[in-house]
């Protein structure tokens, strides 16, 4: 298969390229260079900023074209306007967050979409990243119909990761003590592995599949409890456990998501519950969650410096064992 990157070299993007590269695909990036540019040198790369040099990729053919930095409408359109007859399929990744909010638990592919003023979609805001992904998703189906797969991906985990949200549960379950659990341990959440993404958006390109799908995991419901037992089965640390009901965190003003990454108020938790049915029948499949902290858990040793998404969308500070402490002594004495 001939594989268009657009993007490439930051964490999802980055994993299909070695993906890709495995399994003997030919691959292409277009990108402006900026971010970690010393990998895969044998790769051509067509350098670019998508806003400007599209032009860039005129006269060329390619099988697939997988875009991971699509954030605005006008972008979408006129990548598809560029690429329609150079690629068989455009692979887009979008977001779980393309639902308007609050997201209802079981949410599958037709609930209905975040929505927002017209006039706001030609700049980017955090505050409408869902909206604007739907946008990106209506522009690029307009144009290429059948031959759009619209990848709507939870919250990724793995190497390389940015966000550090699941690392941030992986350093403090290491560190031990007493430990300041949001919610109930029985909540579920859903997460998955950038790697499984990879191999499985690699198939569908293979196959010509387009359509749109949730693509987070996994099969069975995941809970606060196993993915705890999990990660302290990897490090060999398992810290006692205090679980602070939510109503006494956002009385605190603890930050859901940022400060506690995979907390987010029951009223709110829809985007951690959401069908998965489609990808799995197209078949999405997962590795052991285990495999997955250890191999997080070895990346964040050797990396200790922690990055930011390239988008500009950037996490919070997570909550600091000091700030913890106290949160917890207070919960004690209310």
């Amino acid at each position: 298969m001939r594989l268009l990157m657009i993007g490439g070299t930051l964490f999802l993007g980055r994993h299909i390229v070695e993906a890709a590269l495995a399994a003997g695909h030919e691959v292409t990036m277009f990108n402006r260079g900026r971010t970690n540019d010393d990998l895969f040198p044998s790769v051509e790369r067509i350098r670019g900023d998508r806003n400007h040099d599209l032009d860039r990729l005129v006269g060329r053919r390619w099988d697939v074209v997988i875009d991971t930095c699509g954030y605005l409408p006008a972008q979408l359109h006129a990548a598809a306007m560029a690429l329609r007859e150079a690629v068989s399929l455009y692979i887009f990744i979008s977001s779980i967050s393309v639902y308007d909010w609050p997201i209802p638990f079981g949410a599958d592919e037709t609930a209905a979409l975040a929505t927002m003023d017209e006039a706001l979609a030609d700049r980017f805001d955090v505050e409408h990243y869902g909206a604007l992904k739907a946008r990106c998703e209506r522009a690029l189906t307009a144009l290429m119909g059948e031959r759009a797969l619209n990848v709507r991906a939870g919250l990724l985990i793995g190497p390389y990761d940015p966000t550090g949200r699941l690392g941030y549960w992986i350093d403090r379950v290491a560190d031990g003590g007493e430990m300041l659990v949001p919610g109930r341990l029985d909540r579920t959440l859903q997460l998955i592995d950038t790697r499984d993404v990879a191999g499985w958006l690699l198939r569908m390109g293979s196959e010509q599949r387009g359509g749109t799908f949730n693509v987070t995991g996994p099969v069975r419901p995941l809970t606060m409890d196993r993915l705890l037992s999990d990660i302290a089965a990897v490090t060999g640390s398992d810290p006692q456990r205090c679980v602070v009901d939510e109503a006494f965190l956002l009385a605190n003003e603890v930050q859901p998501f940022n400060e506690l990454p995979l907390w987010l108020p029951a009223d709110q938790a829809g985007m951690l519950n959401v069908d998965i049915g489609r990808a799995v029948a197209a078949g999405l499949s997962f590795r052991p969650l285990r495999d997955s902290v250890a191999d997080i858990a070895a990346w964040q040793r050797e990396n200790q410096a922690k990055a930011t998404l390239a988008s500009g969308i950037t996490m919070g500070s997570t909550l600091s064992r000091q700030r913890e402490a106290t949160l917890l002594a207070a919960y004690r004495d209310r």
